[in-house]
């Protein structure tokens, strides 16, 4: 018997008792057999449920999928940015437009536009300027 498992007592805190302990060449074993054990299971639990655990891949990348839009629907969106980058403030219906055009969601035709907006423009001082009177006139005459 150890001195550990004489202090601590037999089959406390996962010592082995003295008729539980095994020589190394029956723990190599011991694991080896384990091992094949897990093996197998795997191999027919994958057997079994192989082709669901497939769709369930494919299903969670689609949904995880993120990045970059396609090319051709980014070129669209920074079409129609350019020719309105006084105001790049799509209304409903260009919203629709393009996202029939392009492919996309609303959503992401959405996020493009917030994104673009916070990253590449700059308003002029004289719209914000008209955007602050137009404003503040209407919070004067709305009494």
């Amino acid at each position: 018997m150890s001195l550990y498992t004489s202090l601590v007592g037999p089959g406390l805190y996962g010592a082995p008792s003295s008729d539980e302990e095994l020589s190394g060449g029956e723990l190599d074993m011991h694991e080896a057999q384990t091992s094949g054990e897990n093996r197998e299971l795997k191999d027919k639990l994958l057997r079994r449920f192989g082709g669901h655990i497939g769709t369930l891949k494919r299903e969670f990348s689609k949904k995880k999928k993120k990045g970059k839009l396609p090319k051709e629907a980014r070129q669209t969106l920074l079409g129609w940015w350019n020719v309105h980058n006084k105001w790049p403030y799509p209304t409903e219906a260009d919203k629709i437009a393009l996202a029939e055009s392009t492919g996309l969601d609303q959503k992401q035709i959405n996020n493009w536009f917030i994104n673009q907006r916070k990253r590449h423009w700059k308003p002029s001082e004289n719209l914000q300027f008209a955007v602050m009177d137009n404003l503040s006139g209407q919070l004067f005459t709305e009494d």
